[in-house]
């Protein structure tokens, strides 16, 4: 794990400190990168034999910065983002005109909202979005990590990101600063 992955997720945990609201994200992410490729996945193209999206394309440049954040959860990102842009393509087969439009203001609502509700309702803060933009892309890698340590993988990954239910933001650094104030 590269050091500016270990800050940037520390960052990123601070407003991400519930698991319900994780679990939130979960769910938002998901409607989200669907919701952002479904429309892209209308214009297709033959390369190698495979035919390939402008989702898919478009969604290298970001793919490849996850593989460099950290290679283990990237490729994990990248194997369900191969999924979500296969289901993009089924769906844009079977689904036309204005119910394809429906769809996909729907994913990227409903994926916006769940996000929002986890901060309002359950974390009681606003998005980290909203005071470092750059939080965008870290969403995806937040929902991995969660995947790996509920597997079990990356110890060293679990213990940044495992819940903390003190009110306190820094609530561990809190209590160590008291107990050792006291004699």
């Amino acid at each position: 794990m590269s050091e500016l992955f270990r800050r940037q997720m520390i960052d990123y945990v601070r407003y991400h400190r519930d698991p319900r609201n994780g679990l939130m994200h979960v769910i938002g992410i998901v409607f989200l990168f669907l919701g952002a490729v479904l429309p892209l996945s209308l214009w297709q193209f033959d390369a190698f034999g495979l035919k390939i999206s402008l989702g898919a394309i478009l969604a290298l440049p970001v793919l490849l910065y996850w593989l460099l954040l950290d290679a283990a959860l990237g490729a994990g990102i990248l194997a369900f983002a191969v999924l979500f842009l296969a289901a993009a393509m089924l769906i844009v087969g079977h689904v036309h005109g204005i119910a394809l439009w429906t769809l996909f203001a729907a994913l990227i609502i409903l994926g916006f909202a769940s996000q929002a509700v986890g901060h309002q309702v359950f974390e009681r803060n606003k998005p980290s979005l909203l005071d470092h933009p750059a939080h965008l892309w870290l969403g995806p890698m937040f929902v991995m990590a969660k995947l790996y340590m509920a597997l079990g993988f990356r110890p060293a990954i679990a213990d940044l990101i495992k819940p903390d239910w003190s009110p306190h933001p820094n609530g561990s650094e809190q209590l160590q600063s008291d107990q050792h104030s006291h004699p």
